[in-house]
């Protein structure tokens, strides 16, 4: 009976020792590699900013290839990516309240889906799958939206998330050859 008692009291400090020391020093290591970036945009009513961690292409084939065509992305390294608004606004023509969000997509070839998501899970992925599997709770998304996707002649080593505003106001993503724009309007 010791025995078992002390497996058991070895096991719960292993997990604790790993969730409360081994979880945070391995999320400081990967902002290393894939910083943590911030992008804000307040102007003409809108209060947004995009939070997300920032991985480089390193000679790699990113879309169709680390990053599956057809099966949904957690848009970033490491946490999920978060959008938050502070007013309520519209993406291209649904209403988003205002608040946080996790942002999700599904690259595609021609056109990609974008997903806001009322749910921000830890990592957003889960480890035995080697990150290949997301933690989405497809019954917490606010919305999703397809938009077309475009080519860039020069390549983009970053992964960028940022917001444009040429009269219409977008959220914009690039990375390797491959650019998004996300219309996003007052409601």
């Amino acid at each position: 009976m010791k025995k078992i008692k002390w497996i058991i009291l070895s096991l719960v400090a292993l997990v604790a020792l790993f969730i409360f020391v081994g979880m945070p020093y391995l999320k400081k290591q990967t902002k290393k590699i894939s910083p943590e970036v911030t992008k804000n945009y307040n102007q003409n009513g809108f209060d947004l900013s995009i939070n997300y961690s920032a991985p480089f292409k390193k000679d790699r084939v990113i879309f169709g290839e680390l990053v599956p065509y057809d099966r949904v992305w957690r848009t970033g390294a490491n946490e999920p990516t978060i959008f938050a608004t502070a007013n309520a606004i519209k993406i291209i023509d649904k209403p988003l309240p205002a608040g946080s969000y996790s942002f999700w997509t599904v690259p595609g070839e021609t056109s990609w889906k974008v997903i806001f998501n009322s749910e921000i899970p830890d990592w957003g992925v889960t480890i035995l799958s080697g990150g290949k599997e997301t933690t989405r709770n497809p019954e917490a998304d606010v919305i999703t939206v397809e938009v077309p996707s475009g080519q860039i002649a020069s390549v983009q080593e970053q992964l960028t998330l940022n917001f444009e505003d040429d009269g219409q106001l977008y959220l914009v993503l690039s990375w390797d050859h491959t650019k998004i724009k996300v219309p996003l309007n007052k409601k």
